[in-house]
Protein backbone atom coordinates (compact mmCIF):
# COMPACT_ATOMS: atom_id res chain seq x y z
CA UNK A 1 0.00 0.00 0.00
CA UNK A 2 1.19 3.44 -0.95
CA UNK A 3 1.39 6.47 1.56
CA UNK A 4 -1.36 8.78 1.10
CA UNK A 5 0.10 11.38 2.65
CA UNK A 6 2.98 13.32 0.48
CA UNK A 7 6.21 15.06 2.21
CA UNK A 8 6.18 18.57 3.19
CA UNK A 9 8.50 21.09 4.72
CA UNK A 10 12.18 21.96 3.77
CA UNK A 11 14.08 21.01 6.47
CA UNK A 12 15.38 17.15 4.64
CA UNK A 13 16.56 18.72 1.05
CA UNK A 14 19.17 18.72 -0.25
CA UNK A 15 20.95 21.80 -1.59
CA UNK A 16 24.05 22.25 -4.36
CA UNK A 17 27.35 23.84 -3.45
CA UNK A 18 26.20 27.45 -4.51
CA UNK A 19 22.87 26.89 -2.43
CA UNK A 20 20.30 26.17 -4.94
CA UNK A 21 17.69 23.22 -4.53
CA UNK A 22 18.15 19.87 -5.89
CA UNK A 23 14.99 19.00 -7.74
CA UNK A 24 13.96 15.43 -9.23
CA UNK A 25 11.53 14.55 -11.72
CA UNK A 26 10.16 11.85 -13.87
CA UNK A 27 8.70 11.34 -17.15
CA UNK A 28 5.71 8.98 -16.43
CA UNK A 29 5.50 7.09 -19.62
CA UNK A 30 3.86 3.78 -21.45
CA UNK A 31 2.83 2.51 -24.73
CA UNK A 32 -0.50 2.50 -25.88
CA UNK A 33 -3.06 -0.08 -26.08
CA UNK A 34 -5.10 -0.89 -28.80
CA UNK A 35 -8.77 -1.96 -28.94
CA UNK A 36 -7.56 -5.70 -28.16
CA UNK A 37 -5.45 -4.99 -25.55
CA UNK A 38 -1.89 -5.37 -27.36
CA UNK A 39 0.72 -2.57 -26.66
CA UNK A 40 1.23 -0.21 -29.84
CA UNK A 41 4.45 2.01 -30.48
CA UNK A 42 2.54 4.84 -29.86
CA UNK A 43 4.39 6.62 -26.77
CA UNK A 44 2.38 8.20 -23.76
CA UNK A 45 3.65 10.75 -21.44
CA UNK A 46 1.76 11.45 -18.33
CA UNK A 47 1.48 15.45 -17.83
CA UNK A 48 0.37 16.99 -14.40
CA UNK A 49 -1.00 20.65 -13.44
CA UNK A 50 0.77 22.47 -10.40
CA UNK A 51 -0.88 22.98 -7.05
CA UNK A 52 -2.60 25.48 -8.49
CA UNK A 53 -3.62 24.42 -11.77
CA UNK A 54 -2.44 26.99 -14.10
CA UNK A 55 -0.15 25.16 -15.79
CA UNK A 56 1.08 21.61 -16.70
CA UNK A 57 4.83 19.85 -16.35
CA UNK A 58 6.10 16.46 -15.39
CA UNK A 59 5.98 15.58 -11.63
CA UNK A 60 9.11 16.61 -9.79
CA UNK A 61 9.99 17.97 -6.38
CA UNK A 62 13.07 18.24 -3.71
CA UNK A 63 15.45 15.63 -3.22
CA UNK A 64 15.71 14.57 0.20
CA UNK A 65 18.17 13.41 2.65
CA UNK A 66 17.12 10.30 3.40
CA UNK A 67 16.57 9.15 -0.23
CA UNK A 68 18.59 7.79 -2.99
CA UNK A 69 17.75 10.02 -6.07
CA UNK A 70 15.86 7.29 -8.05
CA UNK A 71 13.60 7.04 -4.75
CA UNK A 72 12.95 10.85 -4.58
CA UNK A 73 11.80 10.74 -8.49
CA UNK A 74 9.64 7.53 -7.82
CA UNK A 75 8.45 9.19 -4.74
CA UNK A 76 7.27 12.34 -6.17
CA UNK A 77 5.56 10.15 -9.15
CA UNK A 78 3.83 8.37 -6.50
CA UNK A 79 2.73 11.85 -4.55
CA UNK A 80 2.23 14.27 -7.68
CA UNK A 81 0.87 12.03 -10.37
CA UNK A 82 -0.36 8.54 -8.88
CA UNK A 83 1.79 6.39 -10.47
CA UNK A 84 4.44 3.66 -10.05
CA UNK A 85 6.79 2.09 -12.18
CA UNK A 86 10.31 1.36 -12.88
CA UNK A 87 12.68 4.20 -12.87
CA UNK A 88 15.15 3.52 -15.79
CA UNK A 89 18.48 5.54 -16.07
CA UNK A 90 18.91 9.32 -15.65
CA UNK A 91 17.88 11.54 -18.46
CA UNK A 92 20.12 14.58 -17.64
CA UNK A 93 20.56 17.41 -15.31
CA UNK A 94 19.86 20.90 -15.82
CA UNK A 95 20.48 24.09 -13.97
CA UNK A 96 17.28 26.96 -13.99
CA UNK A 97 16.53 30.21 -12.54
CA UNK A 98 13.67 29.58 -9.88
CA UNK A 99 11.19 31.75 -11.02
CA UNK A 100 9.87 32.06 -7.33
CA UNK A 101 12.99 32.22 -5.17
CA UNK A 102 15.13 34.25 -8.07
CA UNK A 103 18.60 31.34 -7.57
CA UNK A 104 19.91 28.63 -9.83
CA UNK A 105 18.16 25.17 -8.65
CA UNK A 106 19.61 21.81 -9.97
CA UNK A 107 17.34 19.70 -11.52
CA UNK A 108 17.59 16.26 -12.58
CA UNK A 109 15.10 14.03 -14.69
CA UNK A 110 14.19 10.31 -14.89
CA UNK A 111 11.92 8.25 -17.05
CA UNK A 112 9.70 6.15 -15.42
CA UNK A 113 7.81 3.21 -17.22
CA UNK A 114 4.59 2.83 -15.78
CA UNK A 115 3.40 -0.43 -14.01
CA UNK A 116 0.29 0.96 -11.71
CA UNK A 117 -1.48 4.02 -11.81
CA UNK A 118 -3.67 4.44 -8.30
CA UNK A 119 -6.95 5.75 -7.97
CA UNK A 120 -5.90 7.37 -4.81
CA UNK A 121 -2.96 9.41 -4.39
CA UNK A 122 -1.09 11.84 -1.86
CA UNK A 123 -2.35 15.03 -4.43
CA UNK A 124 -4.99 13.43 -5.96
CA UNK A 125 -7.45 16.57 -5.06
CA UNK A 126 -4.39 19.26 -5.79
CA UNK A 127 -3.23 17.99 -8.90
CA UNK A 128 -4.94 16.72 -12.19
CA UNK A 129 -2.65 14.17 -14.48
CA UNK A 130 -3.31 13.27 -17.92
CA UNK A 131 -2.29 11.35 -20.50
CA UNK A 132 -0.82 12.59 -23.75
CA UNK A 133 1.06 12.40 -26.87
CA UNK A 134 4.56 13.59 -26.78
CA UNK A 135 4.18 16.59 -29.23
CA UNK A 136 1.53 17.46 -26.96
CA UNK A 137 3.52 17.15 -23.75
CA UNK A 138 5.89 19.06 -25.35
CA UNK A 139 3.61 21.99 -26.27
CA UNK A 140 1.91 22.52 -22.77
CA UNK A 141 4.91 21.53 -20.63
CA UNK A 142 5.64 24.94 -18.74
CA UNK A 143 9.55 23.76 -18.18
CA UNK A 144 12.01 24.30 -20.81
CA UNK A 145 14.69 22.14 -19.30
CA UNK A 146 11.44 19.31 -18.92
CA UNK A 147 10.96 19.61 -22.73
CA UNK A 148 14.90 18.65 -23.71
CA UNK A 149 14.96 15.94 -21.13
CA UNK A 150 11.92 14.71 -23.14
CA UNK A 151 13.44 15.31 -26.52
CA UNK A 152 16.28 12.80 -24.95
CA UNK A 153 13.62 10.21 -23.79
CA UNK A 154 11.87 10.16 -27.23
CA UNK A 155 15.32 9.19 -28.85
CA UNK A 156 16.60 6.82 -26.62
CA UNK A 157 13.50 4.67 -26.73
CA UNK A 158 13.73 5.33 -30.43
CA UNK A 159 17.00 3.84 -30.35
CA UNK A 160 16.06 1.04 -28.20
CA UNK A 161 13.21 0.29 -30.72
CA UNK A 162 15.35 0.41 -33.54
CA UNK A 163 18.02 -2.23 -31.88
CA UNK A 164 15.17 -4.14 -31.09
CA UNK A 165 13.87 -4.16 -34.92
Amino acid sequence: MACLVSRTGREMQRYNSSGGRQIVGCIPYRYKEDIDGNLSNELEVLVVSSQKGQTLMFPKGGWELDESIEEAAYRESLEEAGVTGIVEHELGQWNFVSKRHGTYYEGHMFPLLVKEELDLWPEKDLRRRTWMCVDEAREVCHHWWMKEALDILVERLTLQKNRNI
